[in-house]
């Protein structure tokens, strides 16, 4: 078993983990489906954030559901893409964290996510927050505890 040398790791605020929102690919609302799986494409992310105009989160847009929505009863309808928008199959149900949010809440809700989107309290995207970047700060705790016995 781990034994934290003291509970400070674990309540510090998250802030200092995220990805930028200015370095996150996004959609926005309007967006069409082609749009979004382009820039799933392109970027290679798994998926997208999909704001508003004023740049608050809405929900996340992935390959899979822009997919489901295309699907006909005997092949895919790709020619519907550009009539599809990204507000209609997004993903709306899913866990958020604020940006003053403490790493065990990050850590808790990362179990069974790939990033989490940040906001502050207005709703506001601020970044997203990675599974790798928890794991990351988890090994250097463990290797910490290590040098020090």
């Amino acid at each position: 078993m781990i034994s934290l040398p003291s509970r400070d790791f674990l309540e510090t605020r998250i802030e200092d983990y995220i990805i930028s929102s200015e370095k996150v690919a996004h959609v926005q609302l309007g967006n069409s489906a082609e749009h979004a799986l382009l820039v799933l494409t392109k970027t290679g992310y798994s998926a997208v954030p999909v704001l508003d105009l004023k740049y608050r989160f809405c929900g996340l847009i992935n390959a899979q559901r822009i997919t489901e929505s295309i699907l006909g009863m005997n092949h895919i309808e790709y020619e519907r893409l550009p009539e599809i928008r990204v507000e209609d199959i997004m993903q709306t149900d899913l866990p958020l964290i604020k940006i003053n949010d403490r790493f065990q809440r990050a850590l808790d809700l990362l179990i069974n996510q790939n990033f989490l989107c940040v906001v502050d309290d207005e709703g506001m995207f601020m970044g997203i927050l990675t599974r790798r970047i928890i794991m990351k700060q988890l090994k250097k705790q463990i290797y910490q505890i290590r040098n020090n016995q």
